[in-house]
């Protein structure tokens, strides 16, 4: 039992980290309700913290191997915990952010690069398989856990007690930190690339930042825009501008290394197929996933009028068939190769996403519904079982660390992503659908139309059809159009929500072009010692 417990305390920091995001995005509605504020709101809280992650894992990676991963495991449990205090105390939207997508955004970043890595290091051979298997089970847990555990405060409770929760749990950790040991350094110490650091952050979170706004500020003909550019919105502007930024940081590292000094990543690592391929598929993966768990809790708490919980029930069959498909197929894939097991997982998910798409109606089929969940369940398990294990095998045991930052910054980046894409969608496709069915129906008057393009201007938000019913009401229109400008709204929430999921089908198909570079049997063992030089490559 000794030889595990640090494997208690590593796998229970990553049970956190999945934990926090899927509580998050089952308590939508509530937290609407609770901050007095729209989902867009929500939505980029919930991208920031995706995003504050994805920009500086890789930075939290290099620090580790700086001053000591073990010493930033629990530095970053500290700060972690911090959040989760201010999270779970906030009086306030802009507090909520503060604490959750930032504080405990940094926090996570420190931990769990360093968390790769301590694991890899506390374990070798078949332990280390064993080990990652754990970490990749409870990470499933929390996705299985988390939308019924959280459902179930949020409704009869509080969703801030999981915060006040994981406070408790972080200082168990903090007493237990003597049973994570750290191996003494064998090289010399490496330095901080600050100016790569901050480009890569600033490049990152500008190309989120863009995506994300593009719900309020339109892609081209600006709707709430603070300005435009030559006429047109800002949002292409501004994730060219985040682009540019991180040519800017690939030319930055090339040249450090170029002058033998240490860059904040070495770009010769993503020169391996294999090694590149899994990242985009992290990428790919995290973007559906988080793209369709913002998406789905709000058909069923706002079309339906489901509460957190019975929305955790409807959800429970994609954290079951994950976690079930994640272990048949983490034996099966040693002989069927990653590279088909990838691509089934990814005809799972289409032929899953296509049977979502006929089952969002006015009225929920639960069958039909449970069904697309557990399949793509079945999906993402394959993918989970697949992907950690061919990423961690392109590097040697001096990189541990910084693919682990690597891995990490691909998760959050495809769920920041996943988030704000599929937000943004949404928004604009209910805004245009209800803009054209309101202008097809003949039984609205030219009032009624002017009334419902002022709002659209102000900006649109998706709602509960009551809420459009009162201020129809509010404006002053008679019953009959009350009622026409209502079914108008709930026929344009669907046609929004159908774009949405339509977009990770899209992606989907477009992942199929990256599997070429997958091993197409068992990923070679014998990775690299030092960085640049690929498995086999000639030197």
């Amino acid at each position: 039992m000794a030889h595990w417990r640090a494997l208690i305390v590593l796998g229970t920091a990553q049970f956190l980290m999945v934990l926090d995001t899927s509580v998050m995005n089952v308590s939508i509605s509530r937290l609407v309700e609770d901050f007095d504020t729209e989902v867009t709101a929500i939505q980029a809280v919930i991208t920031l913290y995706a995003l504050v992650m994805a920009a500086f894992m890789i930075l939290g990676g290099k620090l580790g191997d700086i001053h000591g991963r073990r010493r930033l495991f629990l530095l970053g449990l500290a700060v972690y915990g911090t959040g989760s205090a201010l999270t779970a105390l906030a009086p306030t939207l802009w507090m909520l952010t503060l604490g959750w997508s930032i504080v405990e955004g940094l926090g996570a970043a420190m931990v769990l690069p360093a968390m790769a890595a301590l694991v890899a290091e506390s374990y070798r051979g078949p332990d280390r398989a064993v080990a990652y298997g754990v970490i990749g089970g409870l990470a499933g847990a929390g996705i299985a856990v988390g939308p019924l555990l959280g459902g179930w405060l949020t409704t009869y409770l509080t969703w801030r007690l999981v915060f006040a929760g994981e406070v408790v749990v972080v200082l168990i950790m903090l007493a237990l930190r003597g049973w994570v040991a750290e191996s003494g350094r064998t090289g010399p110490r490496p330095r901080l690339d600050g100016v790569g650091a901050a480009l890569s952050a600033a490049g990152l979170a500008l190309c989120v930042f863009g995506v994300l706004q593009s719900s309020t500020w339109g892609w081209l003909e600006p709707r709430n825009a603070p300005f435009t550019v030559f006429g047109f919105a800002p949002t292409l502007f501004v994730i060219t501008a985040g682009v540019l930024i991180l040519v800017r940081f690939h030319a930055w590292e090339r040249g450090r290394e170029a002058h033998g000094r240490d860059p904040l990543v070495h770009l010769a690592l993503l020169r391996r197929p294999a090694l590149r391929s899994g990242l985009t598929m992290l990428v790919s993966q995290n973007l559906i996933l988080l793209g369709l768990f913002f998406a789905i809790p709000l058909y069923l708490q706002v079309v339906q009028g489901f509460d957190a919980f019975r929305t955790g029930l409807r959800l429970l069959p994609v954290s079951v068939a994950m976690l079930l498909a994640s272990a048949v197929a983490s034996r099966v894939g040693r002989v069927a190769g990653p590279r088909r097991m990838v691509r089934l997982a990814l005809t799972c998910l289409l032929v899953a996403v296509v049977w979502l798409l006929a089952t969002i109606k006015p009225v929920i089929d639960d069958a039909q519904f449970a069904g697309a969940m557990a399949l793509l369940g079945v999906g993402m398990g394959l993918l989970a079982s697949q992907l950690g294990n061919v990423v961690q095998s392109g590097a040697g045991e001096e990189e541990r660390s910084e693919v682990g930052g690597l891995q990490f910054t691909a998760q959050n980046l495809g769920s920041s992503l996943g988030t704000a894409l599929v937000g943004s969608v949404l928004i604009g496709a209910l805004a245009q659908a209800f803009t054209t069915y309101v202008a097809d129906d003949p039984r609205l008057s030219e009032r009624a139309r002017q009334q419902t393009s002022i709002a659209l201007e102000s900006g649109v938000s998706f709602v509960a059809t009551d809420q459009v019913r009162a201020a129809a009401k509010q404006a002053g229109l008679p019953p009959s159009q009350v009622k026409g400008v209502t079914n108008a709204y709930a026929s344009a929430q669907l046609a929004g929500l159908k774009a949405a999921i339509l977009v990770t089908a899209g992606v989907t198909l477009a992942s199929f072009l990256v599997t070429g570079g997958l091993p197409a049997g068992r990923p070679d063992r014998r990775t690299p010692t030092t960085p640049g030089t690929a498995a086999g490559a000639p030197h």
